[in-house]
């Protein structure tokens, strides 16, 4: 009979290195959001380019693309650990409780998705709720779906078998949904973006690779926190160090990649192996070097906020960028789009500052508490 995983009663203390990883992420995904004009396309000419504006758009493309979201989601895994293992020693179980905090999630994301198409947090919500069951499993069970998931399964059984997934209606809703971005209403925006923004997204993710990545990146969070592997523990920095190694290698020898038919398997698997060596750095850098916990200590605070912020760069960015408000897409080249995220993130940053003064938690991040233990 397969033994159920059950708590070490060892105290989870708030983890900054977290704290900073998650501001790295969404000041990240505001970036790249800001390179794709808040996924506007446009075929317009552009008013205001630069020359270096395609080097710019390839360089964050590597560094950001599809990595920002998958830290944010190991680090979702890692904070669903800390709640249900504080629960498992106060001889609680958080399983209602963490699936009710998945609904609010969803509510949080139909809210984020009437203003930007691109929403995560509804796609978040569904994955969250996978992490009850394996949260039962022992680990040697769960290191081995990590592996499963890590190794792009439904991406290998496409390139074996032959078969091909049909991306035409992901296609038709983009060119229908950015259309309206460049020259439909608020309002219009507003109810195609709740209409179609969860298929969306979920298409995207199919046709991405990311549909077993992320999931595999929750369980992978959950997976770190059990093996406390974000605290300066024992042989933990060891640990980190050899992934830095190891990934950073990989990451060597996959420079320019023409991977050719191969590419819908080895790309995100590639992403994957960037992803683990930023995380790697910075865990390795904070625990080594006081500067350096100086210097992200600002981004602590920055990720301490991160559902506030990820809805507030979702009002503000579509807001400078779609037709309704500043129609920024068809006048700012990627450098120039790239300065306006900067600007975001700071003012962003700012607003946390005081927010942080008079209060202990975000805006919304305390709404959710709240409504979590209603």
């Amino acid at each position: 009979m397969m033994t159920i995983y059950k708590t070490r009663n060892l105290p989870n203390t708030r983890i900054d290195v977290a704290d900073a990883l998650r501001g790295i992420a969404v000041a990240g995904i505001i970036l790249y959001h800001s390179v794709e004009h808040f996924d506007i396309f446009t075929k317009e000419p552009i008013v205001h380019t630069l020359a270096c504006d395609q080097t710019v758009a390839d360089v964050l493309a590597w560094l950001l693309s599809g990595k920002m979201y998958g830290i944010f989601a190991m680090l979702f895994g890692l904070s669903f650990f800390i709640m249900n293992d504080n629960q498992q020693q106060k001889g609680k179980c958080f399983s209602g409780r963490f699936a009710w905090r998945m609904c609010l999630l969803f509510m949080f994301g139909i809210i984020n998705v009437a203003f930007y198409d691109g929403d995560i947090l509804m796609l978040y919500a569904c994955y969250g709720l996978l992490l009850i069951p394996v949260s039962f499993l022992p680990s040697k069970w769960v290191w081995a779906i990590i592996i499963l998931l890590a190794i792009q399964p439904v991406e290998l059984f496409c390139l074996l078998t032959g078969t091909t997934i049909d991306h035409t209606r992901l296609f038709e809703i983009y060119n229908q949904t950015i259309a309206l971005h460049e020259h439909g209403t608020f309002w219009e925006n507003v109810v195609n973006n709740v209409r179609y923004g969860f298929e969306l997204n979920l298409r995207f993710n199919v046709f991405s690779g990311r549909l077993t990545q992320l999931l595999c990146l929750f369980i992978l969070g959950m997976q770190l926190g059990r093996q406390r592997l974000f605290y300066n523990e024992g042989r933990n920095l060891r640990i980190w160090h050899t992934l830095l190694v190891t990934s950073a290698l990989g990451v060597i020898s996959l420079i320019n990649p023409d991977f050719g038919e191969l590419e819908s398997w080895l790309k995100p698997i590639c992403n994957l192996i960037i992803l683990l060596m930023i995380v790697s750095a910075v865990v390795s850098a904070w625990y080594a070097f006081e500067g350096v916990r100086r210097v992200l200590h600002h981004l602590c605070i920055f990720g301490r906020m991160s559902l506030t912020n990820y809805l507030l760069q979702s009002i503000i960015g579509c807001f400078i960028f779609c037709g309704y408000g500043l129609a920024c897409y068809r006048l700012l080249g990627v450098t120039y789009a790239v300065m306006v995220g900067c600007g975001m993130v700071i003012c962003q940053y700012l607003f946390a500052r005081y927010w942080f003064s008079s209060h202990p938690r975000g805006p919304l991040e305390g709404l959710w508490r709240k409504l979590t233990w209603i």
